[in-house]
């Protein structure tokens, strides 16, 4: 019975998800953020305990996958459709907030073929994506009804993000030495600050914080390797 408390965990995640995508149908976007933070947590709870337990399985990689596109996927883009909706009345161009879907589709599938994502990530996650999403709508949503053709940019954008081969840290320490785990430590500390400062309103920032400083770190690699050769 154990065995199976991993799928039921999941399972949780999906259902949640599916309230995420009917609270952002109807506009409201603090119902759907706390929904797919809920899925997130349930997300995170399923890996950890699947590990604890040692019961993994073919069926729940497949389960995971298919709940992550509903809650990281279909929900953000519900969320964006609903903010398209209200900049853009009337306007086809709103249907472009379903790229987030898709392009989130296509980074689950690429992510469960690539056996190189095992402590760091290539191009952004789902998860964190669904982030970024539902913390614009949450805190930004009457700049971006504003704003619409910002909002179709940032479509474009995250949606590249989702299958970029721009490497991205992982959050689990594996060390807790600086050395080690400097990035992370790092990491902490800009989104110690973001909350400090913008409190409820960091959610999306501090997905940028991150995005913006696996790009940094990538660049400093970079830069380092031309040095040596």
């Amino acid at each position: 019975m154990t065995k199976q408390l991993p799928n039921t965990i999941t399972c949780l995640n999906l259902f949640s998800g599916c309230i995420a995508v009917w609270f952002a149908f109807k506009g409201q976007y603090e119902g759907a953020t706390l929904a797919i933070l809920l899925s997130g947590l349930f997300d995170f709870l399923d890996g950890l305990v699947a590990r604890a337990l040692k019961a993994y399985s073919a069926l729940g990689k497949e389960l995971d996958s298919l709940a992550d596109v509903i809650s990281f996927g279909l929900a953000p883009g519900a969320l964006t459709f609903s903010l398209l909706e209200e900049g853009l009345p009337g306007s086809y161009w709103k249907f472009l907030a379903f790229l987030i879907p898709v392009f989130s589709a296509l980074r689950l599938g690429m992510f469960n073929l690539d056996e190189r994502q095992t402590s760091s990530f290539i191009g952004l996650a789902v998860p964190a994506n669904a982030l970024f999403w539902a913390g614009m709508a949450l805190s930004y949503s009457a700049f971006l009804i504003e704003n619409p053709w910002m909002l179709l940019a940032l479509i474009l954008l995250f949606s590249l993000l989702l299958i970029s081969p721009l490497p991205m840290f992982s959050l689990k320490l594996t060390e807790l030495s600086w050395q080690s785990s400097s990035v992370q430590y790092v990491f902490l500390i800009g989104c110690i600050a973001l909350i400090a400062i913008l409190q409820k309103d960091a959610l999306a920032p501090v997905i940028t914080w991150y995005i913006l400083l696996s790009a940094g770190v990538f660049l400093l690699k970079a830069k380092k390797g031309k040095t040596a050769a």
